[in-house]
């Protein structure tokens, strides 16, 4: 069952402007495992953790890096998440993610679905 579905967009070269006026920026919104990956893929990153945020309601007190995208080569981008984001998901009974990110014309795009797992009854 779908829980929530959030999508965000961001402005490629805003949010690398945003990152250069504020050094501490890529900290605060990034887990090391993602910090270093170019400013486009950064962005496709920012929009994803607002599209989940959207997903979950947008509770107040979520932890950026309590959320990772990762993606091993090849293969589709995952969602991670723990601390508040996690919290936030089991209150909501959140067990699976569906993440989504592209960017094209300058602009990064990120669609997440929180979905809970049914359990079958009687069984």
């Amino acid at each position: 069952m779908i829980v929530g579905v959030g999508i965000d967009v961001a402005d490629i070269g805003r949010f690398e402007a945003a990152l250069r006026r504020t050094p501490g920026l890529r900290t605060r919104l990034f887990t090391p495992g993602e910090r270093d990956l170019p400013t486009r893929s950064l962005a496709a990153r920012f929009a994803a953790k607002e599209a989940l945020a959207k997903a979950l309601g947008a509770p107040g007190g979520l932890l950026w890096t309590d959320a990772e995208i990762r993606r091993a080569a090849g293969g589709p981008p995952t969602l991670h998440v723990t601390g508040t984001v996690a919290s936030a998901a089991a209150a909501r009974g959140v067990t699976d993610w569906h993440v989504s990110l592209s960017h094209d014309g300058g602009i990064a795009t990120a669609v997440v679905i929180a979905e809970a797992r049914q359990t079958k009854r009687g069984a």
